[in-house]
């Protein structure tokens, strides 16, 4: 077809044990049973854990059966299984729109009957710019909603802005504002992709300039290390950040000279790798094959057997499993071809002519899972389109740094695209979150009057008022570097927030008009900012002594040292005094708002830590029983032991455990003795929050204000609670906005 997406989707025929985990629990249950003779024992257990490969192995499991994938074409948005039976279908005169939702990713399909969410962009296999120029080549429109899918299937919300009449001032398609900012990069970039598409290929960067360089030893090309310190083994050092970055080396491909990026090196090598998960697995089989020489006679050394059993089987599937994560992206970028590795193997490289390319998207982008075959989000991929604007090719690049892939491209005649920098994460400032009576009032704005709170029109009567006994707190507080509102009632509950900014009122005009009314006023951020500037402006302040003969006594004065004991020779008294003053508190005392780990998590390691000393216990009776009197005997001992000693163990631990205080004046880490691990003060904090790597778990983090990360938090606390108390102390929560647009600051 001419235009037709496919979805990113791994492919089959990869050998790979079949039900590796019951066949090695069926070895070590086999290597527990007195089966005579010896030999035959201890050849079961070597068949039944090589039986998984064996299964791999064969013609008939390698058969290459694609996975499932998805495909947008003219017939309609398509799953298609094994042999290209459709699984799941939406025919294309059915389908009055398609819808990307911004806050989890999702599909949906708008039709004559409603919507219907399909699924996760990511989980699919398809890229939003892909999806968002095949639909609109093939004349599906196309739009990006801000929020979630589980807003626009919401029956009673819809139902609900029916009978507000706020419906009329939604888009056609839902109840959710468009995010203007997502759909008009996508556009641009769709206008990029035409322009590509129909301008003529322009005469390489690499034609025009001598590339030298490379393994020799020579400069490094445009997109290289300029600038930088070579510190071998292919890497650099960044002048600026110190970061070590790869050096691009140039080759000689078909056409002349061209360019090579590599990924880091994988340590351990790939070949160590494969030597440790070859020296375990002949390790287990040596030791099984001396008990079985030995006679196994005991249950002790059956057991030993079968441990050894479960040791080598799992050695051979963890080094698998670390083969598969070290493999490393390679491109080769010539003038006349691509050529990309992303894994090992002849399937693993992708040739691409320079013809067939129009423009290349390099951005974050999908890549598939080494382990098992799914589509992940990738920090860095490339889509290459052709002169038609279908999708040529998914090439991945993550690993590699995307200032250099760039600029390689370009310099070797390749047009590309990059998103460019994101839109500002802005709240709705206008009056759409409101109440509908404030969007009804001209010229609306807050006031504060007669006691209470009001809402006034262009003319400063007020139409609208709260009165005293309803308001039970207002707390001024920083969201996204904007300032906001929030009202509490006399129960403490929550009932309005919206941005200063929609109400038209000033943070200082609403804190000291309330203030004078007698309001109950919360605005911790200011007041910290009064302490710290008092403090600085008396730190150097001096008072004169009083003279000696007036003085009878000596002034007590506050945070002055004490008395000497009796005996020893009083300070030499000065002509003058410095006044005391306390220095501003920080992040580890000024007060704030202090956050344990989980309960489910420390409960958790309590069993993690009880199941790693039973371990322990059980193998030490494994190897020592023999000589403490045989298995039983040992272990009617260690067991209970190792259940004590784990308990008391993680006892100690816990009892001074690590907390996180947040507070005005920054993050600290301390122990419930008080012992502070580290601390940051809040200049230093550019925002605080999960750390969604790609290779590595999520972590909570703490980056300063040009994205670095500074500390991690090891312990997870509840992340709720540290997101408002974030709010409450003028902590950004999330990671900072390096390449946006930076927001005003808040007025204080």
């Amino acid at each position: 077809m001419e235009h037709e997406l496919v979805g990113l989707a791994g492919p089959g025929g990869r050998w790979r044990p079949v039900a590796a985990g019951p066949f090695a629990l069926l070895a070590v249950a086999l290597a527990l049973l007195p089966i005579r003779p010896v030999w035959l024992w201890a050849v079961l257990i070597g068949a039944v854990a090589a039986f998984p490969w064996l299964l791999g192995a064969a013609p008939e499991a390698r058969r290459r059966r694609p996975r499932p994938y998805w495909r947008l074409s003219s017939e309609g948005l398509e799953r298609l299984g094994p042999g290209g039976l459709s699984m799941v279908r939406y025919e294309r005169s059915r389908i009055d729109g398609l819808a990307i939702t911004t806050g989890d990713g999702v599909l949906t399909v708008f039709h004559r009957f409603g919507r219907t969410a399909v699924g996760g962009m990511t989980s699919m296999g398809l890229e939003p710019l892909a999806l968002f120029v095949t639909a609109r080549r093939l004349g599906i429109p196309m739009h990006v909603l801000d929020g979630e899918a589980t807003d626009l299937l919401d029956p009673a919300l819809d139902e609900a802005l029916r009978a507000t009449g706020l419906d009329s001032d939604m888009p056609g398609s839902g109840p959710l504002p468009r995010d203007h900012a997502a759909e008009k990069r996508l556009l641009d970039q769709e206008a990029a992709l035409l322009a590509a598409a129909h301008e003529p290929p322009r005469v390489p960067a690499s034609d025009s300039m001598a590339i030298s360089g490379g393994t020799d030893g020579g400069t490094a090309p445009a997109g290289g290390t300029s600038g930088g310190k070579a510190i071998g083994n292919g890497r650099a050092a960044d002048p600026d950040s110190g970061d070590t970055v790869p050096i691009p080396k140039t080759v000689k491909g078909r056409g002349g000279a061209g360019l090579r990026l590599d990924t880091p090196a994988p340590l351990p090598s790939r070949r160590r790798i494969a030597v440790l998960g070859t020296l375990t697995a002949l390790l287990g089989v040596f030791m099984v094959g001396r008990i079985a020489v030995e006679g196994a006679g005991g249950f002790g050394a059956r057991l030993a057997a079968g441990c050894w059993a479960l040791a080598a089987i799992g050695g051979v599937l963890a080094a698998r499993r670390r083969l598969l994560r070290a493999a490393q992206v390679r491109w080769t970028i010539t003038a006349e071809r691509l050529q990309v590795r992303g894994r090992a193997g002849r399937r693993g490289l992708t040739d691409l002519p320079s013809a067939e390319v129009a423009a290349l998207v390099v951005g974050p982008g999908l890549r598939l899972d080494p382990l098992s075959g799914e589509p992940r989000g990738a920090d860095l991929a490339a889509l290459a389109f052709g002169h038609r604007m279908e999708l040529v090719a998914r090439l991945p690049a993550h690993g590699l740094d995307g200032f250099q892939l760039a600029h390689a491209l370009d310099d070797h005649g390749y047009r590309v695209i990059t998103p460019g920098a994101r839109p500002p994460r802005t709240p709705e400032y206008g009056l759409e979150g409101l109440p509908e009576i404030f969007a009804q009032v001209p010229g609306g704005r807050l006031v504060v009057a007669e006691g209470g709170l009001g809402w006034a029109d262009a003319a400063g009567d007020v139409v609208l008022k709260m009165p005293e006994d309803r308001i039970g707190g207002i707390e001024l507080l920083t969201i996204g570097g904007h300032a906001w509102v929030r009202l509490y009632d006399s129960d403490g509950d929550e009932f309005f927030a919206a941005p200063l900014s929609a109400l038209r009122i000033s943070r200082t005009d609403l804190r000291e008009a309330a203030r004078r009314e007698g309001l109950p006023v919360n605005d911790a951020e200011y007041d910290a900012y009064l302490s710290a500037a008092f403090h600085s402006a008396v730190s150097t302040l001096s008072v004169p002594a009083p003279e000696a003969e007036h003085a009878t006594a000596p002034m007590p004065v506050q945070g002055a040292a004490q008395e000497p004991a009796s005996g020893a020779s009083p300070p030499e008294r000065s002509g003058e005094f410095s006044l005391p003053i306390a220095a501003p508190p920080g992040p580890a005392t000024a007060p704030g708002t202090l956050l344990d780990a989980t309960r489910r998590s420390r409960v958790g390691t309590y069993g993690m830590s009880v199941l790693l000393c039973e371990a322990v216990a059980l193998i030490g009776a494994i190897w020592l029983g023999p000589e403490l009197g045989g298995f039983s005997a040992t272990a009617s001992w260690s067991v209970p032991a190792g259940l004590l000693i784990g308990l008391a163990g993680y006892w100690l631990y816990d009892r001074n455990r690590s907390q996180l205080r947040v507070s005005s004046a920054g993050l600290a880490v301390v122990t419930k003795r008080g012992r502070v691990e580290w601390d940051l003060a809040r200049d230093r904090i550019g925002g605080i929050g999960i750390d969604e790597a790609t290779e590595r778990m999520p972590r909570l983090v703490v980056w300063n204000p040009s994205g670095r990360v500074l500390r991690q938090v090891t312990f997870p606390p509840d992340l709720d609670e540290l997101r408002r108390a974030c709010e409450r102390y003028g902590v950004p929560w999330g990671p900072p906005d390096a390449d946006r647009p930076a927001p005003p600051p808040p007025e204080l």
